[in-house]
């Protein structure tokens, strides 16, 4: 890096002790659980599986999920006054794609708090259709229900989307 003057940023930058053993070797020196770290859009962690094994925990970065909803609200805001079913299928697209890319395993949690957040949103963007708001909650429920779907996961686990099988001698089935 030196031959082409290119440096580490300091802040950005560092070594973090992280795996299947990390969690029990900072115990065991009276350190406190292992170090996270953010990469496209997910905070990693080390965590556990109801068996007691190691897993790799992904979840949403609070900042891209507070993006994206503030992103929304804005264009709720201009589609206000749009009827209800183009807003629902704006939405709709919306939590897809956010789901497409989102739905990882161990992120169940992140993608749920994002569906509420939605339906908070668009309610208060119903509300302000007209002076009395007479948006309730239990209809504002069964749009969502209709429209936003729920959220689950789309991605396998990674040892699972590396586990290639082929049949006879063609390498690409």
């Amino acid at each position: 890096m030196r031959k082409f003057s290119l440096e580490l940023h300091p802040d950005k930058t560092r070594l973090i002790e992280f795996g299947r053993y990390a969690a029990e070797r900072r115990q065991g020196r009276g350190e406190r659980k292992p170090q996270t770290f953010s990469f496209l859009g997910f905070a990693h962690s080390c965590g556990r599986s109801k068996t007691g094994r190691f897993v790799l925990v992904r979840r949403t970065m609070r900042k891209r999920m507070r993006a994206k909803l503030r992103e929304l609200k804005v264009e709720l805001k201009r589609r206000r006054h749009q009827p209800i079913p183009e807003q629902g299928a704006y939405i709709q697209s919306v939590a897809r794609g956010y789901y497409a890319y989102h739905g990882v395993p161990t992120n169940v949690v992140s993608l749920r708090s994002f569906r509420t957040a939605v339906e908070k949103l668009w309610r208060q963007s119903l509300q302000r259709r007209s002076q009395t708001g007479r948006m309730t909650w239990a209809r504002m429920h069964v749009l969502t229900q209709r429209w936003v779907p729920r959220p689950h996961i789309l991605h396998p686990w990674p040892d699972e989307r590396f586990d290639v099988r082929t049949q006879g001698k063609s390498r690409v089935r």
